[in-house]
């Protein structure tokens, strides 16, 4: 080893660097500062906690370009989290020697790499040093990818959607394929038994493995709404146990999949939200839920404080939420509390074109019914029992989704729309 990994401060060093690497750096970043521990030709890399791209490779460009995801899983079934493992077997189409890191840290699913190295000694002293920054790393990995920023959550879906079309498209040809294969072989009209018994067991086995790579690939990028919930019962435990407020956090029903990011992104909201209405003052019950709704998530968080002036969502969770092209719905009565729900499409397709009404919600339409009728947002919040800041967000809401500047324009599209009046809603 070299002397200088013997200097903690060294060792603190090295991992400042690969914690402050950008996400889409990581590998590169871990391969050169484990190439002073352990010379490599290259390093490839597949994790569970990233739907855009879980295989990643980089190094010597013969072998990155070779690598498959069928090699890695391979890898993985045989590593050993938290262990540095020395192994023969096949990566890039060709037998070598490896080094399996593996970890599986408390956040995320876990991440496995498979190093090249050069010839020359391994010291066991390199290699449990090697096993530990890849757990730090892979650590550091899981908590990032459970609350992600915008900027990666679009480009994120997009591409976990196109790929799964993709990986669909595949298997629906090659299913076809084999089932043909099969009928052909079964038919009789060969005489060779042996040879038609052969081949059948080669196509079965064959649908058998074309499966399970599509399996992996939804386990890589999808996770079922029951146990992406559990992981945020356990993120919000402690603070459950020893607030005073009465928290209720609901289940989801069925053994639906979300798409990664939109389970990310749920727990972010609904974490968010229920931060939001633990501040609120006099709040003494809230419930926190998700329910599928088609093709959408509702995350709803519902508080029982009678101040519902700031029950407008912070700033950062909108971003995160339209980002993905979801929407808000807020209802806020004062005295009687508030309901946020956040609405999460979960996945990225062509929305059909809409009339204009259509655009809104029920509680918009009616807000937009007030605007028609010349009602200030103070008259329409009685009539309605809203807040007054609760009436400004829909209006704010209603000349987007309208695609005009003012209440004015708004109020002409309506009356053209014939929209029935508002009502007055008992308590």
């Amino acid at each position: 080893m070299d002397a200088s990994w013997s200097d903690p401060r060294h060792v603190l060093d090295v991992v400042e660097r690969l914690l402050s690497a950008p996400r889409p750096q990581l590998l590169h970043r871990f391969s050169a500062e484990l190439g002073k521990l352990i010379p490599h030709h290259a390093a490839a890399m597949q994790t569970g906690d990233c739907p855009r791209s879980p295989l990643k490779v980089v190094g010597d460009q013969a072998i990155a370009e070779a690598v498959t995801s069928a090699e890695l899983q391979r890898l993985v079934d045989r590593s050993e989290p938290g262990k540095a493992l020395v192994v023969d077997d096949a990566l890039g189409g060709v037998e070598r020697r490896l080094v399996l890191l593996s970890s599986m840290p408390p956040v995320g699913k876990g991440a496995v790499l498979a190093l090249v190295p050069t010839d020359g000694e391994l010291p066991t002293a390199d290699l449990e040093l090697a096993a530990q920054l890849w757990h730090i790393l892979s650590t550091d990995a899981g908590q990032r990818a459970t609350d992600p920023g915008p900027d990666v959550l679009a480009s994120n879906l997009a591409a976990a959607t196109a790929r799964a079309q993709v990986i669909t498209d595949l298997g629906q040809t090659h299913a076809a394929t084999l089932a043909t294969l099969l009928a052909v072989l079964r038919s009789g009209r060969l005489s060779d038994t042996v040879a038609r018994r052969t081949a059948v067991d080669l196509a079965a086995d064959a649908l058998v493995a074309l499966k399970g790579v599509v399996d992996r690939d939804q386990a890589l990028s999808e996770e079922r709404a029951n146990a992406a919930f559990a992981v945020l019962k356990t993120q919000l435990a402690d603070l459950a146990r020893h607030t005073e407020v009465d928290v209720d956090l609901v289940d989801p029903v069925g053994e639906a999949s979300l798409p990664q990011d939109i389970a990310h992104t749920a727990r972010t909201l609904t974490r968010g939200l229920v931060l939001a209405a633990l501040d609120r003052p006099s709040t003494t019950r809230l419930r926190a839920s998700w329910r599928l709704d088609g093709p959408v998530l509702r995350v709803t968080v519902r508080d029982d404080s009678p101040e519902v002036a700031d029950a407008i969502p912070a700033r950062g969770l909108t971003e995160r939420l339209t980002t993905l092209g979801g929407h808000w719905e807020v209802d806020a009565v004062p005295g009687w509390g508030t309901t946020v729900t956040a609405v999460l499409p979960l996945g990225v397709a062509e929305p059909p074109e809409l009339r204009p009404l259509d655009r809104l919600n029920p509680r918009e339409v009616e807000v937009l019914t007030g605007i028609s009728q010349g009602l200030r947002n103070r008259q329409i919040a009685e009539q309605l029992q809203l807040s007054e800041h609760t009436v400004k967000f829909h209006v704010r809401n209603i000349l987007g989704k309208l695609d005009v500047s003012s209440r004015g324009e708004a109020a002409a599209l309506a009356r053209d729309l014939r929209l029935e009046p508002v009502t007055h809603r008992s308590a």
